[in-house]
């Protein structure tokens, strides 16, 4: 889905407000999927998710998530395949095999008969009819819950309740954020939960005394500009699109000739970089950023006692 999150969905508003009586459909479309026969695969299964839409950071976690579990498990990704998400299952592919496809129960079957031992699902929470070995749920601890509606008046995919159903919560971003860590106990006080921080591992490929035009498609585009500021980058200028926006090529050339004449150099995330092809990648450098995991090891002993 191509879209830029509205300022609303952060508030209670004449806005939010109005579309409130729409929400009604979300809630009946979840209420109804409670009711579908959940279904186990001989594969073991852990889904990482989120109910807020959008830039909460579970491609990343499943990232860590598959390299904690490496050496342990034959693993392999999850994706369902939307046409406009490939950056995510091209990014999942520069750390393991994946399979991408329409349908994650076929996936998993497919996955089965490859004789892989653990299936990691990036998102998937909202289908109910599998029974997955630990749910995870991702927030992001500058958004937090939004204004705590369901979609369109707000941003959440299902009820937060719905946390009484999982197993494990991160709280990813740079902001420590102890009212959201308190407000999700208050609904689920057996909810463990770990926070996870971006840190970038290439800087040393940046002129850090240059100045930037910072360009973006991605769910979370402040947690990216935030991690840039940070790390001591100076941002002229800042260009943000659509989550999962391919830019036209034209449009990147506009981008690149404005960068010439004012003296800035492109900067942009992985996932946007990997959207390019070969040709339209000249000239720009994209920030490789690892979530960076609190309590690693306690982490781990939870995903080992699971698989």
């Amino acid at each position: 889905m191509k879209f830029i999150k509205p300022v609303f969905w952060q508030s209670k508003n004449i806005i939010s407000l109005s579309l409130y009586p729409l929400s009604i459909f979300t809630l009946v479309i979840n209420l109804l999927k409670k009711f579908t026969s959940k279904k186990n695969y001989p594969i073991k299964t852990i889904c990482i998710g989120n109910i807020y839409l959008g830039g909460t950071g579970k491609t990343s976690l499943a990232i860590e998530v598959k390299k904690l579990l490496n050496d342990k498990i034959k693993t392999i990704f999850i994706k369902k395949n939307y046409p406009d998400q490939l950056d995510e299952v091209n990014l999942l592919k520069t750390h393991g095999k994946v399979i991408a496809n329409n349908n994650r129960n076929d996936a998993l079957n497919l996955a089965s008969k490859k004789k892989y031992k653990l299936a990691i699902l990036d998102d998937g929470l909202q289908q109910k009819n599998i029974n997955y070995n630990l749910k995870i749920v991702c927030f992001n601890t500058e958004d937090e819950l939004g204004n705590e509606y369901l979609l369109p008046a707000g941003p959440l995919r299902e009820s937060i309740n719905q946390l009484k159903e999982y197993d494990i919560a991160f709280l990813n971003g740079n902001k420590k954020n102890n009212n959201l860590y308190l407000k999700l106990k208050s609904i689920n006080k057996n909810l463990k939960i770990f926070e996870g921080s971006y840190k970038p591992t290439n800087l040393k490929k940046f002129d850090l005394g240059k100045k930037y035009l910072m360009f973006c498609g991605i769910g979370n585009p402040h947690e990216f500009e935030k991690t840039l500021i940070k790390n001591k980058f100076s941002i002229k200028e800042k260009i943000i699109y659509p989550d999962h926006y391919k830019i036209p090529i034209n449009e990147l050339n506009r981008l690149k000739i404005k960068a010439k004449n004012e003296d800035l150099s492109l900067i942009t995330t992985e996932k946007d970089f990997l959207r390019l092809n070969r040709s339209e990648r000249k000239n720009i450098k994209f920030l490789q950023i690892k979530l960076e995991i609190k309590d690693i090891k306690n982490f781990k002993k939870i995903l080992i006692t699971k698989i």
